[in-house]
């Protein structure tokens, strides 16, 4: 058993450069390994991620705003700062803040990333 203890995690927002985004997005590395990764990522208005799917589900916890999410071939859904969002495994998707708003997500997920193109 692993138990991180967010509260005493001091490190600050990044702004994010891998171009897996768009619009002014900055992330926060909370825990990384072989098996999971856990950022808070922080979304501008109009901000979203790219497409992208992940090998074993990620789990969003909205904690600030609202914004989006929108698995491929569906209409977006509306989310907002309390709501809880399961993807599964291998579900094409993506996620970001409303136009109006910033919004911040805590991100855990379980395997690796595929990226795509933008929205």
């Amino acid at each position: 058993m692993n138990i991180i203890t967010t509260q005493t995690i001091e490190s600050p927002f990044t702004k994010e450069t891998m171009g897996t985004f768009d619009g002014d997005v900055s992330l926060r590395r909370l825990h990384k390994d072989e098996h999971i990764s856990i950022l808070d990522v922080n979304f501008s208005p109009c901000a979203r991620t790219h497409w992208h799917h992940h090998a074993k589900g990620q789990l969003l916890e909205i904690t600030a705003g609202s914004g989006w999410v929108c698995d491929k071939g569906h209409e977006p859904q509306r989310v907002k700062a309390g709501d809880i969002i399961w993807c599964p495994p291998g579900t094409v998707h993506w996620h970001g803040a409303d136009k109006d708003g910033s919004m911040v997500h805590r991100a855990v997920t379980y395997g690796v990333v595929d990226w795509y193109s933008p929205v």
